[in-house]
């Protein structure tokens, strides 16, 4: 084969892969922004590099794509935007091609927003084994070969993750689809009724809360850790007032959807997103709940959506 040829040949190779890459990236980073990012900087070494003498190059750039997340969740840059107290994962509407692997429980886990926001306690070394594994399922020889560790500091590494990743762990379980929507319809019919009494009734015992602010502006995340406090926000947060529709943008259409395989609300003004409630359910009940309004962690969601077909809405003007 000529040079072009063979160029033609590797960009191809890299291609087939890119979602595979970019889903790892995201697991990693919990922004599809910055996994992409990294996907193509590894698109770039891998042009750098002597293709010829890369034997497997599906390890050869997953090996790239771990390390270069790795660099970012180290940075000084992103550890203080994480430490901040605002940092957040960035919703994806289901069908989104970074989400990536969904075939087993574990691959479905591993990209709930849940298991992103927990993540964060993780050191990076251990979110990679733990992502590497439960979402990947690469044995314990090919994450040490990428992480340059041993097989042993694999385990440890995993067994801590998981360990973390349960203590702090509420829902866990699947809901089928059906429980899962009655369950959010039921939530914003008692949100909107203003009723105290009927919202803390679909709560778990620990149930608690999350959210970035109105239009995303707090300066460090919202957290509620009661079923009583839980209701009580959401019944202020759901009572509609013309100040709430002026910072929207309009009046907001409330769709269901699935975000990053989770039930969930969105907040539509036309064809923009503008806000977004997650679900986690455990035994029939609403276990947590993570709010978000910040544009910049909306961007994609709201072009998928613009893409979307439409539905009617669970609430046609909130």
């Amino acid at each position: 084969m000529d040079s072009i040829t063979v160029d033609r040949f590797d960009i191809g190779r890299f291609e087939a892969g890119r979602n595979r890459l970019a889903s790892l990236a995201y697991r990693l980073l919990g922004s599809a922004t910055d996994a992409e990012d990294a996907v193509q900087d590894a698109f770039l070494a891998w042009q750098a590099a002597d293709r010829q003498r890369i034997e497997v190059p599906e390890a050869w750039l997953t090996k790239v794509v771990t390390n270069l997340c790795l660099d970012r969740l180290r940075s000084a840059q992103v550890r203080r935007e994480r430490t901040a107290g605002a940092w957040l994962p960035e919703p994806l509407l289901g069908g989104d091609p970074i989400l990536g692997p969904a075939d087993t429980f574990e691959q479905r886990e591993s990209v709930s927003l849940a298991v992103l926001t927990l993540m964060e306690r993780l050191a990076p070394v251990e979110r990679a084994v733990y992502v590497l594994r439960e979402a990947f399922s690469y044995g314990h020889a090919e994450i040490a070969g990428i992480l340059d560790i041993n097989e042993s500091a694999s385990q440890q590494h995993l067994h801590r993750a998981r360990r973390r990743i349960t203590a702090a762990r509420r829902g866990g379980s699947e809901v089928d689809p059906a429980s899962a929507r009655r369950i959010v319809e039921e939530f914003l019919a008692a949100a909107v009724s203003g009723r105290t009494d009927r919202l803390v009734a679909l709560l778990t015992d620990d149930a608690t809360a999350i959210s970035d602010g109105a239009g995303g502006q707090a300066e460090k995340l919202l957290r509620y850790d009661t079923p009583q406090r839980v209701a009580a926000v959401v019944r202020t947060g759901f009572r509609p007032t013309p100040a709430k529709h002026r910072l929207a943008g309009g009046t907001p259409a409330l769709h269901y959807a699935l975000l990053n395989g989770a039930p969930a609300i969105l907040f539509v003004v036309g064809d923009q997103v503008i806000g977004s409630m997650t679900f986690d359910i455990a035994d029939g009940k609403i276990a947590s709940m993570c709010g978000i309004a910040a544009p910049t962690r909306l961007a994609r969601l709201t072009e998928a959506w613009r893409q979307h077909e439409p539905d009617t809405p669970l609430l046609p003007q909130w």
